[in-house]
């Protein structure tokens, strides 16, 4: 209520258009995850809409068009980096066009168990964002039955895919192309590769380009050496490189990875970057806080989790053409762990 006892009335997108500076048709974007609206704008709307307390009455629009207002998204994992800045994505934009979100999880690769909880999604209406970066992900992509709306977050295609692949990507292939040349550049004869799993047999796209870059530099190629998900995977490939003195340059798959090898780098006392180059992947937030600060490739997870739910809302809504598309150009950042070859290399 407001001081004089009367109720005050729910804001209406016309209110939010005003408060934002912007039109209603701008605001109607928004709400609806339409990908044409610049993150200042949306940003700018976002916080109107979370100011006046705007809520579109989910209820009565569901009623009205028939259609169920929700999307789960299917997912072996919730915490490392990359899956939960996609989460963040889909929630914002599916917040920000009044849908639900539900997450679920991915406990096993097995076929059965992932056909399960394919069918269990499904089976609670709306459509479906699937994380394919691992066995179980791309399991579940394909076992969603047809007619059900699915898009697809995957690993750079190796080739383009077909119009009726609803997927989205980040151009990871580029993305270690240019952090390997970066490092090539700096005059170390190569550069050791830390790998994620991928999410498939193939060799990932995070390979293939820190291969290319390789093959083009003249450089040799070194085998790949495998690591996990996380810091202890780092650790272990660390304290194996490091026992080569040859190793001046290592990229790793992801951030996480690099951390750990940054710490068996500085237990076998090799220093970083006087004596080897650490980059890594991804641009988590602790990167640039390390010390040495994590010089890696800068990937927008938060907006690709936004660009799949507006390829499904579009998909959803019968408003927009289904078309498989990378999002967003990676993007270098160079900070303290990478530097001149050692003298003399």
């Amino acid at each position: 209520m407001n001081v004089t006892g009367h109720t005050r009335s729910p804001a209406s997108i016309r209110d939010v258009a005003a408060a934002a500076g912007v039109s209603y048709q701008t605001v109607s974007r928004v709400i609806n995850g339409h990908p044409s609206v610049r993150p200042a704008t949306r940003e700018r709307v976002l916080a109107a809409i979370d100011e006046l307390g705007f809520r579109r009455n989910t209820a009565a629009l569901a009623l009205a068009s028939g259609r169920s207002r929700g999307v789960t998204v299917l997912t072996a994992n919730t915490t490392h980096y990359g899956y939960a800045s996609i989460l963040q994505g889909v929630e914002e934009a599916a917040r920000a066009a009044s849908y639900a979100v539900g997450i679920s999880v991915l406990e096993s690769a097995e076929e059965a168990a992932v056909a399960a909880e394919v069918r269990r999604a499904a089976d609670a209406g709306g459509g479906l964002i699937v994380i394919a970066y691992d066995p179980a992900g791309v399991g579940a992509l394909a076992a969603v039955p047809a007619g059900v709306p699915v898009v697809g977050v995957v690993e750079t295609p190796a080739s383009p895919p077909s119009g009726d692949r609803p997927w989205v990507w980040t151009d990871d292939r580029e993305a270690a192309y240019e952090a390997t040349r970066h490092l090539l550049s700096l005059g170390h004869e190569t550069v050791h590769y830390v790998a994620i799993p991928s999410s498939t047999r193939r060799t990932s796209a995070r390979t293939s380009g820190w291969r290319q870059a390789l093959k083009e530099a003249g450089a040799p190629q070194p085998r790949p050496v495998q690591g996990s998900w996380g810091p202890a995977g780092g650790h272990a490939a660390g304290l194996k490189l490091a026992r080569d003195p040859a190793v001046t340059a290592i990229l790793c798959g992801n951030d996480d990875l690099a951390l750990g090898v940054l710490r068996a780098l500085h237990e076998t006392g090799r220093a970083v970057p006087d004596e080897v180059s650490v980059a890594g992947f991804d641009d988590a937030p602790p990167s640039a806080y390390l010390t040495p600060s994590l010089t890696t490739v800068r990937l927008d997870f938060t907006g690709l989790g936004r660009a799949a739910f507006a390829l499904l809302h579009g998909v959803l809504e019968e408003s927009a053409p289904v078309a498989p598309h990378p999002v967003s150009v990676p993007e270098l950042v160079v900070r303290e762990s990478s530097g001149r070859a050692p003298a003399g290399r």
